[in-house]
């Protein structure tokens, strides 16, 4: 379909493929000439209207049940012009939202889900991606570009995982058609994704927002950013000494972080090589090297030829390596890496290997160093794009008038570092969102933070922990729902690869809380209420299922108690029927209790019998 020199312009998301949200009233809208009729047919129907003096027209659809698949044809009735909209499905569509989990595509984990990516064909189930685009001066009316795409091995690559396997469970529980529109961004914070009405009630965000509203001051930041990047990674490889010296080597255990390894504090290059042996019957085969993740940026070379780069620590490394070019005999692997703040390496705990045919050649432990370039941090970059409004303009405001079943959230992360005002945050962002949809408490299902981090032997203070209670506090909200995945995060990893029981969970809760599904546990254990029984304490939860029970070891983990000075030690405990028994001999006067309170609680084992994790708490 090609709207670009007719007078009749659909907005990117309404296009061929599109799934259309059923038993409601449907919101058709463009552009065409000012005062130019304009006539949509659809499943028998015809309706008319006409374009405003901006030259903006809509129409609304009568209601329809699921179906498909249909053609929509659009007339500019005076220039005798005809758009038409093919391949349309009726059914449930959904906006998913949120940072980098939510943003994570099925490409990223082809390792994870080679046989669901390889056996997915359901044109039932479809995909569009709303590109990346902040403004702060005003919500835009459409999108830069944008296609529905239905799933297939190839397509699905590009789906949001979460969204995904939320979208396939609910097909093979209802057998209608699933819309997902993903607008997500990595690393944005919840603020980014208000809009300007909602961020008053926030004066710093909108101060932000307005600052940022005047556009000879953004470009100011984006210039002033732009050229201390610039200067900081000029002098970094200008000093950058090479490897040209190579009696200077020296050893290191990879992985690790070099400040932990005696290198030294600092920021800056550090290059690291590793030889290795190719037997013959392994030389000239192509290859996969893995590198787990490295802080920040790496190019790595084998026999001199580069086979990868990466900008960031948060995508795993797996480069491809041409045929041809490992030898046999004696093969180097070497690196490049750029430290930009922080510890400087590599994550532990992930593969480190060479994959050539079915063998696997372990790379971790000893390799050879060398400091190219010591530098202190690079200035903190403006992050533009993540400033309170942006996202929402540019990204949620062109698909308001979309009719949609509801909403998926998976996002928090980037709030960790001030927790506090999350709960009011999210709370503002579902009211703002309903509101701008116009199609009255549109169901908000969300994705509690997952465990990250070093686990803690002792009861801790954590900004994790501090936002999994405001995301707990805002089930308050009615027709929300929260799932947990206290049990679904990786400690070295802000981006588990478990997407598909996330998406399940989503979609469990979407079943009980959208679909009206009572006989189904959709929910893990929640904290109701406490009581205090001597030197005990005893709490009560909802959504205990058929029971609760211990998933492993022999009693309730992951609870610490403490007195009215609220100083916390780990607590003993006793499961008692649908309640849990919380005391501490060091505490006789107990006050508070709190659960998997910790950024990676490794011991937290409450569930209910259907296997479902409860939800982090505190009774403070």
């Amino acid at each position: 379909m090609d709207n670009i020199r007719s007078k009749i312009r659909l907005p990117k998301i309404i296009s061929d493929g599109m799934v259309l949200q059923r038993n409601t009233n449907i919101k058709v809208w463009g552009w065409a000439l000012p005062g130019e009729g304009v006539t949509v047919s659809f499943m028998g129907k015809v309706y008319h209207t006409s374009a405003n003096e901006s030259g903006e027209w809509f129409v609304k659809l009568e209601s329809a049940e699921a179906g498909g698949p249909y053609d929509m044809d659009i007339e500019a009735t005076e220039a005798l012009e005809k758009v038409t909209v093919k391949n349309i499905l009726i059914g449930d569509v959904w906006l998913c939202s949120g940072q980098s989990n939510m943003e994570l595509k099925m490409d990223s984990l082809k390792d994870v889900y080679p046989e669901e990516i390889a056996s997915c064909r359901n044109d039932y189930i479809r995909h569009f991606c709303v590109p990346v685009k902040y403004d702060f001066e005003k919500p835009q009316t459409d999108l830069e570009v944008g296609n529905w795409e239905a799933a297939d091995p190839e397509s699905i690559l590009n789906f949001t995982a979460a969204g995904y396997f939320f979208a396939l469970k609910l097909f093979e529980k209802y057998h209608i058609p699933i819309g997902l529109i993903n607008a997500s961004l990595g690393g944005s914070p919840a603020e980014a994704w208000l809009s300007e009405n909602a961020l008053k009630e926030f004066p710093e965000h909108y101060k932000s927002a307005k600052q940022l509203s005047n556009r000879d001051y953004l470009d100011k930041v984006l210039r002033e950013d732009q050229a201390s990047i610039e200067a900081w990674y000029s002098e970094l490889n200008r000093n950058d000494k090479g490897i040209e010296d190579t009696t200077i080597w020296q050893n290191i255990e990879i992985p690790s972080y070099w400040e932990d390894e005696g290198l030294g504090n600092f920021n800056g290059v550090v290059w690291f090589r590793k030889e290795i042996h190719i037997p013959h019957t392994l030389a000239g085969l192509p290859a996969r090297l893995v590198l787990g993740n490295i802080v920040d940026e790496d190019t790595t070379y084998i026999n001199g030829v580069e086979v990868g780069t990466t900008p960031n620590q948060y995508i795993s490394r797996k480069y491809s390596v041409q045929e041809g070019l490992l030898k046999e005999g004696k093969n180097t692997i070497l690196l490049r890496v750029i430290n930009i703040s922080g510890k400087g390496g590599f994550y532990k705990g992930k593969p480190y290997q060479l994959e050539v045919g079915d063998s696997i050649i372990d790379l971790s432990g000893e390799w050879q160093y060398v400091i190219g370039a010591k530098s202190g941090p690079m200035p903190g970059p403006a992050f533009v794009q993540w400033r309170p409004l942006g996202l929402y303009n540019g990204m949620i405001a062109p698909v308001t008038s979309y009719a949609i079943k509801g909403f998926i959230w998976y996002q928090g992360e980037a709030n960790t570092k001030n927790p506090v005002g999350y709960e009011n945050l999210l709370k503002a962002l579902i009211s703002d969102w309903r509101q701008k949809w116009g199609m009255g408490n549109l169901p908000f299902l969300y994705v509690q933070l997952p465990n990250f981090m070093e686990a803690s032997e002792i009861p801790v203070e954590s900004k994790w922990a501090e936002l999994r209670e405001a995301q707990r506090k805002t089930l308050s909200v009615p027709n929300t729902g929260m799932i947990v995945t206290i049990d679904l995060g990786e400690w070295n990893d802000i981006h588990p690869s478990n997407k598909k029981d996330v998406g399940f969970r989503l979609a469990l809760a979407a079943m009980k809380t959208v679909y009206g599904d009572k006989t189904i546990t959709a929910y893990g254990p929640m904290y109701k209420s406490f009581r205090i029984e001597g030197n005990k304490i005893i709490l009560s939860f909802t959504d205990t299922g058929s029971g609760l029970i211990v998933n492993s070891g022999e009693r309730p983990g992951a609870f610490a108690i403490s007195g009215p000075d609220r100083i916390f030690v780990r607590a003993d405990t006793e499961l008692i029927g649908n309640d849990v028994a919380v005391w501490s001999e060091k505490i006789a006067h107990p006050a508070y209790v709190r659960y998997a309170w910790a950024d990676n609680p490794t011991d937290a084992n409450l569930y209910n019998r259907e296997g479902l994790p409860a939800s982090p708490f505190t009774t403070e």
